[in-house]
This record gives C-alpha cells, sequence and structure tokens, in this order.
C-alpha cells in the first residue's frame, strides 16, 4: 500500500514544530494512522494532547536513517501516513534517491524559514539551504518585519522555485503571499522596454509569472542564441542563470520566432528587439510569452555573462 510522506523541512528554530503542533492539532491524525519521524530536536516540543493517533519515532544521526529502517517502522507501526521533521543540516537529495522505500510516495515538502537569519544561512550554507527552497512545493518565511519582507521580495525567490506557494509569516502574527500581483519593474509605458543586462533575470521572472502585461508590447534585450534540440525549429534566445551556486547553473530561454534567427549558431550573442505575444505553445505546454523579432543584430556579450540572483 502507498504511504504518503509530508515532508517538513527547515533550520533549527524555522518553525517546524509549531507547524507540526498546529496541524495535529486540527485533526490530521485524526482518522489515519500516523508515524512521525524526528530528525531534530529543538526548543520547542511535540503538544502530548495532539499526538494521539500519531507514534513519533527520533532519529539522531543521519546513518540511522535507512531504506531498511524506514521499513521495520512501516512493519512496526503500520501508519497510513508519514510526516518528517527533517534536520537542516542534512542533504535531501540522498532521502529521495536512497532512503524513502519505493511505496513511500512523498507528497508534499514544507520549508519554514526564520526570516532574521534567512541571509546568514545562503551566504554560509549556500546549497543546504537553497535546496529546500527550490524543491519545497509551500514555503514559509516566518518572523519577517517590513525591512526583512522588501529584502525577500527583492530576492526574486520564483526564479528559484517557480511552482512553490511562499508565505510571508510577520512578528505580529498576520501572514501575507511572497508575491503582491502589483508590482512591475519595468516601465511599460515605453515605446520599447529595454532591458538591463543586469535586470535580465528580473525580466525573464516577470514576464513568465505575469505574461499579461507584456502582450502587445516591443522589448530590447541582449540575450544568447540557442536552438533547442528538443524541439526542433524552435528559437529560445536566453541567457545562464546561477540561481544560489556555482553549480546550480541553468539556461532561462523564451521562445522567438523570425526568420532572421537562423542565421546565427548557438552560443551567438544578439541584441533583439521583438514584439510579446501570449500564446499558446509547446514549448509551454500552454499559453506563455513567445518573442516575434523585429530586430536582429550581433552583439558583444554582457560584461556579466551569468546572470545571479
Amino acid at each position: 500500500m502507498d504511504i504518503p510522506v509530508y515532508l517538513i523541512a527547515g533550520f533549527i528554530d524555522a518553525g517546524k514544530t509549531r507547524f507540526i503542533n498546529g496541524t495535529l492539532e486540527d485533526g490530521f491524525a485524526r482518522e489515519d494512522r500516523t508515524l512521525l519521524i524526528c530528525c531534530e530536536e529543538g526548543e520547542e516540543e511535540y503538544e502530548k494532547a495532539a499526538l494521539d493517533n500519531v507514534t513519533v519515532v527520533t532519529v539522531e544521526e543521519p546513518e540511522e536513517l535507512t531504506c531498511s529502517f524506514l521499513k521495520e517502522c512501516e512493519k512496526k507501526y503500520a501508519p497510513r501516513q508519514v510526516m518528517i521533521e527533517y534536520n537542516g543540516m542534512w542533504p535531501m537529495e540522498t532521502l529521495y534517491r536512497d532512503i524513502l522505500p519505493a511505496n513511500w510516495i512523498l507528497y508534499q515538502i514544507m520549508t519554514f524559514v526564520d526570516a532574521a537569519t534567512f541571509e546568514v544561512y545562503a551566504k554560509n550554507m549556500g546549497q543546504l539551504m537553497m535546496e529546500k527552497i527550490t524543491n519545497a512545493d509551500m514555503i514559509v518565511f516566518n518572523r519577517c518585519t517590513e525591512e526583512l519582507r522588501a529584502s525577500l521580495r527583492r530576492r526574486n525567490l520564483r526564479m528559484v522555485n517557480r511552482r512553490a506557494d511562499i508565505y510571508l509569516e510577520n512578528v505580529d502574527g498576520s501572514s501575507e503571499d511572497y508575491l503582491t500581483g502589483d508590482e512591475c519593474p519595468f516601465d511599460l509605458s515605453q515605446e520599447v522596454v529595454d532591458i538591463p543586462d543586469d535586470d535580465f533575470g528580473v525580466w525573464y521572472v516577470d514576464v513568465m509569472d505575469h505574461p499579461e502585461r507584456y502582450d502587445g508590447k516591443t522589448v530590447r534585450l541582449k540575450a544568447m542564441m540557442c536552438h533547442s534540440k528538443k524541439l526542433k525549429g524552435v528559437s529560445v534566445p536566453g541567457r545562464f542563470a546561477m540561481v544560489c551556486c556555482e553549480k546550480d547553473v541553468t539556461f532561462l530561454g523564451i521562445v522567438c520566432k523570425g526568420d532572421s534567427l537562423n542565421s546565427y549558431e548557438n552560443r551567438d550573442w544578439i541584441k533583439l528587439t521583438a514584439r510579446v505575444k501570449v500564446e499558446k505553445h509547446k514549448a509551454y505546454r500552454g499559453m506563455g510569452p513567445v518573442l516575434y523579432a523585429l530586430a536582429v543584430a550581433p552583439c558583444e556579450k554582457p560584461e556579466e555573462e551569468v546572470v545571479t540572483f
């Protein structure tokens, strides 16, 4: 029988235990026998009154968390669902690749972050922090002040994880979405919207999240030519971007149409002026922004080839 797994990730004192207590108090385990695997003990403890129908198993060292151990737990406790409070200092890839039994299905990853310490962790333990951000289905930043909210929004975390629901929980107990939906980083009243080299990543996130803003607009930008190997005949000029560390570089391409594009080879740098149209395209598996080239010319590469966030 498949067993759904709910993974609660984040560094110590980020709010993981508080979230688990609230979830259990709301009746999450009322009907289904639940196994709660605790890989990190912080200052807050599980509320005993909420642990009815819940078995808590503590794992103190990463070497203890093995596939055979989890299968033993399944046999002994017969859970219908599993919650894992994961240690922030342990890499998550091993859990996906080697540890979870085949019938333990990862349903949701929830990452909790102390907004006040996020920059420190991102700077000193970037890979550990960012893997928990990039893989999450839901991200909650706790203890936010007005200054921290502004700082987090300037980071363009939607570039790191475009699918997650991101929430900012404030020090006064209120909560708000990471994106308000009103922000636009460019002046769209211009006849031609120039995208500065350093802001390509900002524009890419915005046009992908809000393509309707740019529908019918003309943009001018510098990009590296790319003719897709997977989608024959499709050109996707763009830029390489480093979303968290040097090992995590990805290409940000956007569909572009125009006969003049065929004159350029892969990795040629071009200055592109194009009209944006929102339409259905196989590259997006649905609707998305498509650039129609108005002018294309060779150009020098930007001072910084790789976009950073």
